[in-house]
């Protein structure tokens, strides 16, 4: 079982699988524009829930909102399964092979056998699809990889049954219906809209407020939990932002392209100059990034560095604050 489908490589999993399976339906749409009409910009801190022994962060929204905004907004159709029983799963994974129908699925990071042992880490949203299956094996195109492999029958259970936050039950995803046009300009707008709501919604743990609140916490841990501690909080943050889905920086550069097409589409020259000033929101989330792992890794050498780190984020805050209340406008 094998189907006609073609692997190409994105910056972040969930909108790759989705850009991917839209496209072997014949509706190409590009990596930022499904980012961007699905609202995949966000920030949440959730103190109370623990992961991996550290506090919960994330620059994305809950594993499969990407897509199922962007469907929903441009009329098309998803169908979304999980199973209690793997060789459920597997029966109707297969089947969908046989109809010729390729499937996203969300899988646990830690354990997929083609990744690099740096990137291994317990995090069960990541997505791929699966495309066919020859000599007992799944063939698997995986959007941030530059090529596709595939897992044997057990590790692909394996994955698709991972433990701990997040678990992925099974869940495997496809369109059903695409409509033969599709309305970009009311999509487009309905996207940033979701976004500058949710970024600049008025509770203390989701968008820039909630990132006021980390950043105010930051001296807080040193003071209370001690360097160790504090350090491990911080690893998280930076691993939430660079490495587990993109996150951070990556996010915003995405963000970016996707507002340099969205100005074309719209005819808004204003959306130009917002892309540049998101980029470079971005750019600055990057150098944080890279000022916490000097720290986590004991190589910093400024002095009263959990307070600077502190000042930082408030900064990048007050910046993506500003930048939202002007897309809002803009559009």
């Amino acid at each position: 079982m094998k189907i006609n489908f073609e692997h190409h490589q994105t910056a972040h999993c969930e909108n790759g699988v989705a850009s991917n399976l839209l496209l072997n339906k014949g509706l190409k749409l590009s990596e930022p524009m499904i980012f961007g009409i699905g609202s995949g910009l966000f920030f949440v801190y959730l103190p109370f829930l623990k992961v991996n022994f550290a506090p919960g962060f994330s620059y994305r929204p809950m594993p499969g909102a990407i897509f199922s905004k962007a469907a929903k907004r441009l009329g098309i159709k998803i169908k979304r399964q999980k199973f209690s029983n793997p060789k459920d799963a597997q029966t109707a994974l297969e089947k969908n092979l046989e109809q010729n129908i390729p499937t996203g699925l969300q899988v646990g990071v830690f354990n997929l056998t083609y990744f690099p042992e740096e990137y291994k880490f317990h995090f069960n949203a990541h997505n791929l699809v699966v495309y066919g299956k020859e000599n007992g094996r799944f063939l698997i195109s995986d959007p941030v990889m530059d090529f596709a492999t595939s897992l044997s029958e057990a590790e692909l259970e394996k994955v698709r049954y991972a433990k701990g936050a997040l678990p992925p039950k099974g869940h495997m995803y496809f369109p059903t219906y695409i409509p033969e046009t599709v309305n970009l300009e009311e999509a487009i707008k309905k996207g940033i809209k979701d976004t500058c709501k949710n970024m600049l919604a008025p509770v203390p743990i989701i968008g820039v407020k909630a990132m006021r609140w980390v950043a105010k916490s930051i001296p807080k841990w040193a003071e209370k939990k001690g360097t160790k501690v504090t350090n491990h909080y911080l690893g998280q943050l930076i691993r939430m932002q660079e490495e587990i889905g993109t996150g951070g920086g990556g996010f915003r550069f995405i963000y970016g392209a996707f507002l340099q097409e969205a100005a074309v589409i719209l005819k808004n020259d204003e959306l130009k100059e917002l892309s540049k000033e998101i980029t470079t929101i971005g750019d600055l989330w990057r150098d944080f990034a890279v000022d916490i792992a000097r720290v986590y890794k004991n190589r910093n050498s400024k002095s009263d560095i959990y307070n600077q780190l502190s000042k930082s984020m408030l900064h990048i805050a007050d910046l993506e604050e500003a930048f939202y209340k002007k897309l809002r406008k803009a559009i």
